[in-house]
């Protein structure tokens, strides 16, 4: 299931007035939970658990370690580059990613700006909330990996930074 059928999940669930959606596939978990009017303001939260006894592939490991770490050192991405000695900042969660704090604003970092341990690179705009991604190492950044405006994933590479 990719981003758009979960926002479209969404979609239905919050039109059609159900307070809770649960869906369950071999390999992910899904619910979405909606307060009822005149409670509290309207929210929908969406819970993403993977399931690891669903993929017992021997690759699939290192995979799954990947994610305790959110700046892993990037792996090598072709002959040219050697971008080993990069980390990568990558997305704690799935949303919309904006570089910018406002349409009218410059974005929060670009290549070659140097940042610091606990700088805001962008905002992930996930259910109608905006998440503030800090960065986790100090360097300068070497590479945007998304456009602004765009779809992310969960653990998706959003930055390289040279951190020395």
């Amino acid at each position: 299931m990719d981003i758009r059928e979960i926002q479209n999940l969404i979609k239905f669930v919050a039109k059609s007035g159900a307070t809770e959606v649960k869906l369950e596939m071999d390999d992910f978990k899904i619910t979405i939970k909606t307060t009822m009017e005149g409670s509290a303001p309207e929210a929908t939260y969406v819970q993403h658990i993977p399931v690891a006894q669903a993929m017992p592939q021997a690759p699939a490991a290192p995979a799954q370690s990947a994610p305790a770490t959110p700046s892993a050192p990037a792996a090598p991405a072709g002959g040219n580059d050697d971008t080993s000695k990069y980390v990568t900042i990558k997305s704690p969660i799935i949303g919309t990613l904006y570089r910018k704090p406002s349409p009218d604003k410059a974005p929060f970092v670009e290549v070659g700006t140097s940042i610091s341990k606990g700088d805001v690179v962008c905002v992930i705009e996930a259910m109608k909330l905006f998440n503030e991604i800090e960065s986790e190492v100090s360097g300068k950044i070497v590479k945007v990996l998304v456009d602004d405006s765009s779809p992310v994933e969960f653990d998706q590479p959003l930055f390289l930074v040279d951190p020395s």
